[in-house]
């Protein structure tokens, strides 16, 4: 079964050549769209795109379905990109697995899956913050293009970044000051870290985003031209009053969109998220107090141990080392999507910062400080990069007045995004994950049957209702939701038949991967009946019974 599902490395390396991996640099709005117009075209009977809303401003959400069909009742996975708007990767790794998917679409295994499973694509869940990355300013954002007065004051965007020094971009600013709370990282001098005053270390710096006190609220660039943060604004441990949530949960046309489409499919088995999160490299871990409470707050043992199962599958598939613990923020979709939406939820940024190590010939140790900025720069002179950096420079403030200001440090975006040539290979090796977990998709079959007359005109007749995939047909939270589709088991009798013992139509509990369940009923009557069984999310079976 997993081989008829992975691609190969020679389909792997025809799907790369038919990407669009020609550009230079990360997609715009306008790029994606033509990237997606282009996979409909090409591939009509297997992709359908549709705007699945506009932002305030007007800026498309697309939507690709991937399968052929009636795709809406085969099990799908859905894959959800630009959930964190300055999280460029996530929106690339999205479109980068249509495209891989489709270029390969004319092989026989393909062919296969695509008629067996359907694949829901969502790129870009923050256009409006991701295109900040192509404006004239560019800086790392996160929120939709909705007003916000977030200081209230009464006015909305009067108080953004400011560009000091002129070079088009928003990086960092430190201010000599003895009440500040940041100090110079020792190990790496262009670098400032946080100052621990239980280990006596005294703060030398303020440490903050380029910009002006444009309103004199004595509060720096808290009320610009940001919005709310789509990867904020889910339901699930919602929290409002904090920067970028909004006004209420799931406020934001983006957010109504996808979650009104996805309540609606009901084949959805899994939600793949590239964004900040990352419960692949590191599993989730189960919380028994969190299993008891009112409002759960961790996963069940069932589904952790899935978790941690397409975890090291990941973690063999992927080979990337150092990743770094994460830890879920209120809002935050790819918990929603377990949570509240009841999947099976797997989210990875795709990549972050790799540890090198130290260069003992240029004298470097290994570092003792914990500093992701610092790691940046290491493993960016032992790759050449040169560009991301901007050396520290005294500029005039008028809000500093007689204080040593200075802007530089790093670059907007670099610390989640890498350089683009790298890319490619990490679509390549993610694509590949999808595709074994798609191998790895819950499949009802019907095993094991048995007919034995036991008197006149009566029949006893028992079959196995196995799952032949890895993963569960439901997760044991959206069992108890409520709301999934279970499995139905159901007698199609004719005229002169009845089914005297055993339910004629049944829903079946959770039945987790390689695990069935064994029914049997007592018939009367001659001739044929059927036994059907499944549900969306876990494909269906039929098969004839001679009485």
């Amino acid at each position: 079964m997993k081989k008829l599902y992975l691609l190969n490395g020679f389909l792997l390396l025809f799907a790369g050549q038919q990407m669009a991996f020609a550009q230079a640099d990360y997609s715009s709005n306008d790029r994606l769209a033509q990237r997606i117009t282009a996979l409909s075209k090409t591939y009509p009977s297997w992709v359908k795109s549709r705007t699945l809303t506009k932002t305030a401003s007007g800026k498309e959400v697309w939507m690709l379905t991937i399968g052929s069909g009636k795709t809406e009742q085969k099990p799908g996975i859905a894959i959800v990109g630009g959930v964190e708007g300055s999280h460029l990767l996530g929106v690339e790794m999205a479109v980068g697995f249509a495209e891989q998917l489709l270029a390969a679409s004319g092989t026989d295994s393909v062919k296969t899956l695509l008629n067996k499973q359907t694949f829901y694509v969502f790129p870009n869940m923050s256009p409006d913050a991701s295109e900040q990355y192509f404006a004239k300013v560019k800086y790392s954002r996160s929120g939709n293009s909705r007003q916000l007065d977030r200081d209230r004051d009464g006015k909305t965007g009067e108080d953004g970044f400011d560009d000091l020094n002129g070079d088009g971009k928003i990086s960092w600013m430190r201010i000599a000051d003895p009440s500040g709370t940041f100090r110079i990282n020792p190990e790496e001098p262009r670098s400032l870290i946080p100052a621990d005053p239980s280990k006596g270390e005294t703060g030398q710096y303020l440490f903050m985003q380029e910009g002006r006190d444009n309103d004199q609220d004595g509060i720096f660039n808290e009320d610009g031209a940001e919005g709310v943060h789509f990867n904020r604004n889910s339901s699930y441990n919602y929290k409002n009053f904090i920067p970028g949530a909004g006004e209420f949960a799931v406020s934001e046309l983006e957010n109504r969109a996808l979650f009104d489409f996805l309540y609606d499919a009901f084949n959805v088995y899994a939600v793949v998220t590239f964004g900040p999160q990352n419960n692949l490299s590191w599993p989730v871990q189960v919380n028994q107090a969190g299993l008891s409470k009112r409002i759960i707050s961790s996963w069940s043992e069932a589904d952790a141990k899935v978790n941690t199962l397409v975890s090291e599958k990941y973690n063999k598939m992927i080979g990337a080392k150092d990743a770094p613990k994460t830890s879920a923020e209120s809002g935050d979709f790819s918990q929603w999507a377990y949570f509240h939406y009841g999947r099976l939820s797997f989210s990875t940024p795709g990549w972050w910062v790799p540890k090198v190590k130290p260069d003992t010939l240029a004298k470097q140790k290994a570092f003792a400080i914990d500093d992701p900025a610092a790691e940046y720069l290491r493993w960016a002179k032992s790759k050449g990069i040169t560009n991301t950096f901007t050396e520290w420079k005294v500029v005039q403030h008028p809000d500093f007045p007689g204080q040593t200001v200075e802007v530089g440090g790093l670059d907007p975006f670099v610390l989640s995004n890498p350089p683009y040539q790298m890319v490619e290979g990490i679509v390549k090796k993610h694509t590949d994950f999808v595709l074994s977990l798609a191998a790895m998709a819950p499949q009802i079959d019907l095993i094991g049957l048995k007919t034995e007359k036991v008197d006149a005109g009566l029949s006893r007749v028992s079959v196995k209702v196995i799952n032949m995939g890895t993963l569960p047909t439901l997760t044991k939270i959206g069992e108890k939701s409520n709301f999934l589709k279970k499995i139905a088991v159901k007698i199609n009798t004719g005229t002169g038949q009845a089914v005297l013992s055993g339910r004629k139509s049944q829903l079946l509990e959770v039945i987790p991967g390689k695990g069935f369940t064994e029914l049997s009923w007592l018939i009367k009557g001659s001739g044929k009946i059927s036994i059907e069984a499944g549900s969306p999310s876990s494909g269906s079976k039929t098969i004839d019974v001679s009485l």
